[in-house]
């Protein structure tokens, strides 16, 4: 077998058990093939040109299971970009997924926190933190938070 098959097995390999961006595709294939750094970014395009590797169907994968998770728009977009979506493809994935943000924030807090309302100002600020850890913006924080 040749170098390029090996390589694109792994890839098959790697996109059956989830998706994968281009980027995060091409750095799984050098830290097992780092002697070939060409043949990788070869074969990463000709899987995209085939349609097996799509950093819009990566994007809304990964949409989907950060929602799932209770974590907001801010956070989903800076992990999207760090494994280098475009931003074009970022702000698509985040529209299409229809999601309310005010109320995936609600349902954040209550999850952890319960239903009731912040005993003092203290309680108030930890469950500010932990949405905004959780990346839901500043108006959602405040909506979540003063629901309770």
């Amino acid at each position: 077998m040749s170098l390029e098959n090996d390589i694109r097995i792994k890839a098959m390999d790697l996109l059956a058990r989830r998706e994968h961006s281009r980027s995060e595709l091409s750095t799984k294939l050098n830290q097992r093939f780092s002697d070939c750094p060409d043949l990788i970014v070869a074969a990463v395009q000709r899987l995209s040109d085939e349609g097996l590797v799509s950093n819009q169907r990566f994007a809304e994968s990964f949409v989907r299971q950060r929602v799932a998770k209770g974590h907001g728009p801010l956070r989903i977009r800076q992990e999207l970009r760090q494994r280098e979506v475009e931003e074009g493809l970022i702000g698509e994935a985040l529209a299409e997924a229809g999601i309310d943000w005010w109320a995936l924030a609600e349902e954040a807090v209550q999850r952890r926190f319960g239903a009731e309302a912040p005993a003092d100002f203290k309680e108030k600020a930890k469950r500010m933190r932990f949405l905004q850890q959780r990346g839901f913006t500043f108006e959602q924080i405040q909506s979540a938070v003063a629901g309770q």
